[in-house]
């Protein structure tokens, strides 16, 4: 009806000049004026990327047809080998307490085997040797070695992401592509990525790395290329790369390509090897024992055909790397976040169902289950949204928006769950050592949330930010318009009408929708009992985009400034982009009964927090009239939801408590231990504590204190005893924790303390 009406809309408001005239000049006159300008590094960062459902949003008017009919995310038959055979295989190999803190490194047999089974080109086409992995495949690799290794999850990832082989698949040229991507496939060069340095971090428009245009020595001849100088910090492989991917700015002082001096910033491949590069030292970020570190180079001489793409791509490295980001930041940290909520997930419920406290298992507790319903849902919601975005990458998408929204919104929700996880598990994940599973995932959270664009930039610039603008049905068109003189007036009066109609038609569907409570509008069949919670995702979109534009035209370019109301607006794009992941994921799945409250509960906490969401933006957006007319349509009695019940708190909790097919689909290809480790034992431990229970309930039906009074009377048999003999041996492993002989975390203890202090002064941590 609205769509309609929108069309309509267009039509009658088209009166040629006597409109354009009267409305549309002045309009276009003061946009021009009040729009502020945007960078280089902004217009690029923007026009990264495709959209996808994110956009859908943006209409207020979702097609949920659209939704369900995407293809779920498959392995093919070869990359599920792969996951049950090398990745199977490199878990076991991999002892996470010694490479963290006995060997600051993984051991040589790893890397070999990485390099072996090419675990470093995952992304790289078949014909050039690597293993063509679908996005889906990729993530569910580094999922699997989240959840037994952070270190060797962040090796695998990171040449599988933003680096040398993304760049060059995408924009390399053919000589380079056939040379770099068979060595970087099967582990002959081990790539970074040198982005950061100490003047730019988020904003890599401040960078003073500079390549200046010029000729050189180079292979015995005199060539043009770069004078390359650089010091970048924070580089993740860095210190054992043998190939650089370098970010830097080009200048042409000398005018040698043409009139440009100032030719933008570029990529390109710098051999660690070539005369000039200094590999730094190691950093340690949050004791984490993987690979990086700084570097620089001086005078660097770099031949035109290092740039990736060669020298038509210069000035193209800003480009480069948002177009890599919009892929590569929508798996790898995404994957590491739902390894570590599923892991925390599965570890917590086994062991509130095995520790007790009071005579009873922590797990009956209402506190516990509390938070350990919570941990279900967040487990189900991050693992619905990273599935989903893997899809729309496998579908040719590659969405920039939907994938700041997963790293951004997936990591929180990763430091949440452990330290959920890890406050459920009290002083048992607080003692380091080889039985706590979960310390070096809470050591390790810091950096998820840091890395790939802060989360706190993503939140309050990117993904309502640039979301509006990319998104938007109408925005970029606008702005287009206004930045270009020869498309002119013309250009922007046709946008802005149609801008005008989608305004007033989501005005209409804001208030159908939101006075009836979401009960007028059509659900996409067939929907079942989940109808309720599509009607009321329809309520909300229809109300973001309300809101979104009422933002956009009150604050209009102000809006760049008020990060507080950006960010609240882009919480809420989240919040609709996760919870359309779980309705899909359900139906996806088959429609599950038994995960039917992880589905409520994801609802229920979502509605709950974006009415807040809705409550604050309004409470604060300056233009006062223009929000109390939306809260009028939107909220006409405020916010009023109150969030998941304490029942569905108490079924979540169940689902991590209890063995089963719901269980056994919510913590899918976690790693369950080898060799009889500390998450071998909490397996055992488990599954043993779920086998006794008939006859734990046995012995105190009979009012049995012991195992040796329920054997004397006859209440349970002798392999029965035997049985719980073990449960209680093996919780009494798994409720153990480590203690260390005092010379083993004393240096002085024992050696001589003057030669100890020359050999480890402070002086060998240097700054960088």
């Amino acid at each position: 009806m609205f769509h309609d009406f929108e069309l309509r809309w267009g039509k009658a408001l088209s009166l040629g000049n006597i409109r354009r005239k009267l409305l549309s000049e002045p309009i276009y006159q003061w946009a021009r004026g009040a729009l502020p300008k945007i960078s280089a590094t902004e217009r690029e960062a923007i026009e990264a990327g495709d959209v996808w459902w994110d956009a859908e949003l943006f209409t207020g008017n979702p097609d949920w047809k659209k939704l369900l009919d995407t293809p779920p995310a498959r392995l093919s038959p070869a990359e599920q080998a792969f996951l049950l055979g090398p990745v199977e295989e490199l878990c076991g190999l991999l002892d996470e307490w010694k490479i963290q803190f006995e060997w600051r490194d993984l051991p040589a047999n790893v890397w070999d085997f990485l390099k072996r089974r090419k675990f470093f080109g995952m992304i790289i086409p078949t014909e050039y040797g690597g293993l063509g992995f679908s996005a889906y495949a990729h993530s569910q690799v580094i999922r699997k070695i989240s959840t037994r290794s952070v270190t060797a999850a962040v090796t695998v990832m990171v040449p599988n992401s933003l680096g040398p082989g993304e760049l060059l698949v995408q924009f390399g040229t053919d000589e380079q592509k056939a040379y770099w991507l068979p060595r970087l496939a099967d582990g002959r060069e081990i790539p970074c990525f040198c982005l950061t340095s100490p003047e730019a971090g988020s904003d890599a428009a401040s960078m003073r790395d500079s390549g200046v245009i010029g000729y050189g020595e180079h292979n015995g001849a005199r060539v043009l290329g770069m004078r390359l100088n650089w010091r970048k910090r924070y580089i993740t492989l860095g210190p054992v790369a043998t190939v650089l991917a370098l970010a830097f700015k080009a200048y042409d002082p000398d005018r040698l390509l043409g009139d440009e001096q100032d030719l933008g910033i570029t990529i390109a491949l710098a051999p660690a090897n070539a005369a000039g590069v200094q590999i730094g030292r190691r950093h340690l970020p949050a004791s984490q024992a993987f690979q990086n570190g700084p570097n620089e180079g001086r005078d660097v001489f770099a031949p035109l055909d290092w740039v990736i793409g060669g020298k038509e791509q210069i000035g193209a490295g800003w480009k480069m790397t948002m177009s890599a980001l919009a892929a590569g930041r929508g798996i790898s940290l995404p994957s590491l976040a739902g390894a570590a909520t599923a892991f925390g997930g599965r570890s917590t419920g086994a062991y509130a169902r095995i520790r007790e406290q009071f005579g009873i298992p922590i797990g009956d507790l209402e506190g516990v289950q509390d938070r350990l319903g919570h941990l279900a849902a967040t487990t189900y919601r991050i693992d619905a949204g990273r599935r989903l975005t893997c899809a729309a990458l496998d579908h040719g998408y590659k969405p920039a928006v939907i994938s700041a929204i997963m790293k951004a919104d997936a990591t929180e929700r990763m430091r949440e769950a452990v330290e959920e996880a890890m406050d459920l598990h009290g002083g048992k994940a607080v003692m380091d050592g080889p039985r706590n599973y979960l310390g070096n995932l809470h050591r390790a959270t810091p950096i998820a949330v840091t890395v790939e664009g802060a989360n706190l930039l993503t939140r309050c610039l990117i993904i309502f930010g640039q979301g509006a603008i990319r998104c938007h049905p109408y925005l970029l068109e606008e702005m287009r318009a206004l930045a270009d003189p020869d498309k002119g007036i013309e250009a922007f009066d046709r946008a802005l009408w149609r801008h005008v109609g989608h305004f007033f038609a989501n005005v209409g569907r804001a208030f159908v929708r939101n006075w009836s409570g979401g009960l007028i509008h059509p659900a996409p069949p067939p929907a079942g009992r989940m109808v309720r919670h599509y009607n009321q995702l329809s309520r909300h979109t229809a109300s973001f985009a309300l809101v979104a534009d009422l933002a956009l035209i009150t604050l209009g370019g102000r809006l760049k400034r008020n990060e507080m109301i950006s960010a609240r607006l882009g919480d809420v794009l989240c919040e609709l982009y996760f919870l359309s992941a779980v309705l899909k994921r359900f139906e996806d799945e088959g429609r599950n009964e038994s995960d039917e409250p992880l589905v409520d509960y994801c609802v229920a906490a979502g509605l709950r927090r974006i009415e807040t969401l809705f409550a604050e933006t309004l409470a604060n957006l300056p233009n006062r009239v223009a929000a109390l007319i939306a809260r009028a349509i939107i909220q006409p009695f405020g916010p009023r939801l109150i969030g998941p019940s304490d029942e569905l708190a108490r079924r979540c909790a169940a689902i991590l408590m209890q063995p089963g097919e719901a269980r056994d689909r919510l913590t899918a290809d976690v790693f369950r231990g080898c060799s009889n480790d500390a998450v071998a034992q909490l397996e055992l431990a488990f599954d043993l504590a779920v086998e006794t229970a008939p006859l734990r309930r046995r012995l105190r039906e009979a009012n049995v204190d012991s195992i040796e009074d329920g054997l004397r009377r006859g209440v349970i048999g002798p392999s029965e005893a035997e049985r719980l003999r073990a449960k209680d041996v093996a919780i009494s492993n798994v409720i153990a924790v480590d203690d260390f002989d005092p010379r083993e975390l004393s240096p002085l203890e024992g050696k001589d303390e003057a030669q100890w202090r020359r050999r480890h002064s402070a002086s060998s941590a240097r700054t960088v």
